[in-house]
């Protein structure tokens, strides 16, 4: 298979960035889209070219460090896959496929098609995690959860913090990152004690790391790869509503 690229570059956050176009050809349908820009480096540092920069670690759509733009896509096209999940045959030979990085206010362009994610750390720092004393693990059945509480809490916990979410939405909002992070925490008994602390705190991470507000369009629960769902957002917000009545009640 043949492909014509149109891919981002960008030296620096402070120089322009433009598209620059590159072939490539006798490509396998079975490789990954990272494999292929494996073999577009390849055949650039062959010419004595800079290679295009991007982020991947585990490919094996686990890490969440490897998201590309592409089509229009972020991750590409394809329902619940990252773009080390996504193959070469999911396009046609010929194809003319456009790549961009994550553009969103909070995720300011490194090089090419890295961009600085760092700003979900401090999200994380701010309340995803619990202070409680737990000791040694209890034994199964000591505390009760009931299994469509813990289901939930597993499928928001599945979140890999990739950043797809924000690239969609035309706020530039992480709404769907943090309430999943804080859903999975929440919803258990060992993250009650910090329950509405937590919610007050990662909302205020999110504000403060410039990300925008959510307006409930749902282009988030589409472009995630873990499909992460929107009630988590419903739940984070009723909990950081209660938060304000509990101090207003004193």
């Amino acid at each position: 298979m043949k492909f014509t690229l149109k891919i981002w570059r960008q030296r620096s956050p402070q120089e322009k960035g433009s598209f620059e176009t590159y072939n490539v050809d006798n490509i396998s349908r079975d490789i990954s889209f990272l494999e292929m820009l494996d073999i577009l480096n390849s055949s650039l540092e062959a010419e004595d070219k800079l290679p295009i920069v991007f982020e991947s670690d585990c490919r094996e759509g686990i890490c969440g460090s490897c998201g590309l733009y592409i089509d229009g896509y972020p991750h590409g096209p394809g329902k619940g896959i990252t773009t080390c999940q996504l193959h070469m045959r999911q396009f046609n030979d010929g194809d003319t496929i456009v790549v961009e990085p994550w553009r969103a206010k909070a995720f300011p362009i490194v090089r090419d098609l890295m961009v600085d994610r760092s700003q979900f750390d401090t999200i994380i720092q701010a309340g995803g995690y619990i202070t409680v004393k737990t000791g040694s693990a209890p034994d199964a059945n000591a505390m009760p959860i009931a299994k469509e509480v813990a289901n939930d809490a597993f499928d928001a916990a599945a979140c890999i913090g990739c950043g797809a979410c924000v690239a969609t939405c035309k706020n530039g909002s992480a709404m769907l990152f943090v309430s999943a992070k804080a859903s999975h925490l929440n919803m258990l008994p060992q993250g009650q004690p910090e329950r509405f602390e937590r919610a007050r705190n990662l909302v205020a991470a999110h504000d403060a790391a410039g990300f925008g507000s959510c307006t409930n369009e749902g282009e988030c629960q589409v472009a995630c790869p873990k499909e992460i769902k929107m009630t988590n957002i419903s739940r984070l917000n009723r909990d950081f509503l209660l938060d304000k009545i509990r101090n207003f009640l004193g």
